[in-house]
């Protein structure tokens, strides 16, 4: 006797019930569901509506386009115990992954040191790369509730530049990002946020994320003079073109 075929299952609607369908499936793989339309982070329209008027005035920009702004965030998270242990950093890959909202890429070592027991290819962290709108809603996430929650905070230290108007802040504790429950934590670890920004000098950047609410510490006189003296130089700068 012949066997009735199987009939194909129907495809998933289209419109509002296929989007939900798919944010749904989304939030079970771990991956991050689908943006409703017209929405726009608020540190991206702040800086859009308040921060870059503020800015070409405090500079005298002529070109809308010499106004820094952000490129990137990556934080990273090393985890030398991984060469020699590498489930330790499914656990690293996992409080990323929580406090970012994206999967982490594993960093591998490029020297081999025997001190260390160290060769190439190693496990030796992982870090994110965060853009767009993922990375002002991660920098929102940072200033107002992530910073305010670390112990006996005096204020972050405005020497991180780089000179090439790149921040980067260390963290001591995951645990200050409240999307990390304390109990299912193996071990406090630390991280290293970079913030890469498109300025010129570093006091661009400095005023480019002081207006974006950077708590840093209150400058002395000697430092202030140098900044008084890179905003003076500051409208000979070239139009930023990448």
């Amino acid at each position: 006797m012949a066997t009735e075929k199987k009939k194909p299952e129907p495809k998933a609607k289209g419109g509002k019930e296929g989007a939900k369908k798919k944010g749904e499936e989304a939030a079970v793989r771990g991956a991050r569901p689908p943006v409703p339309e017209g929405y726009e982070p608020r540190l991206r329209k702040e800086y859009r509506e308040r921060i870059v008027p503020a800015l070409r005035e405090k500079f005298g920009y002529k070109n809308v386009m010499q106004v820094p702004r952000l490129s990137k965030i990556v934080v990273n998270v090393g985890a030398g115990d991984a060469s020699q242990n590498p489930k330790l950093l499914d656990a690293v890959v996992g409080d990323l992954g929580i406090i970012t909202g994206q999967k982490a890429a594993i960093a591998r070592a490029h020297k081999s040191v025997s001190n260390f027991k160290l060769r190439v290819g190693m496990p030796i962290g992982a870090y994110v790369t965060l853009r767009g709108m993922s990375m002002f809603e991660f920098l929102d996430r940072l200033l107002t509730v992530a910073i305010p929650r670390i112990r006996d905070f005096r204020g972050v230290s405005d020497r991180s530049f780089d000179g090439r108007g790149n921040y980067t802040l260390g963290v001591r504790e995951q645990i200050v990002f409240p999307e990390i429950d304390y109990d299912k934590i193996d071990k406090i670890r630390g991280m290293d946020i970079t913030i890469v920004t498109t300025a010129k000098t570093d006091e661009e950047a400095y005023e480019l994320l002081k207006e974006f609410g950077m708590p840093f510490r209150k400058r002395g006189p000697a430092l202030e003079a140098v900044a008084s003296e890179a905003v003076s130089r500051a409208p000979a700068a070239e139009v930023n073109r990448t």
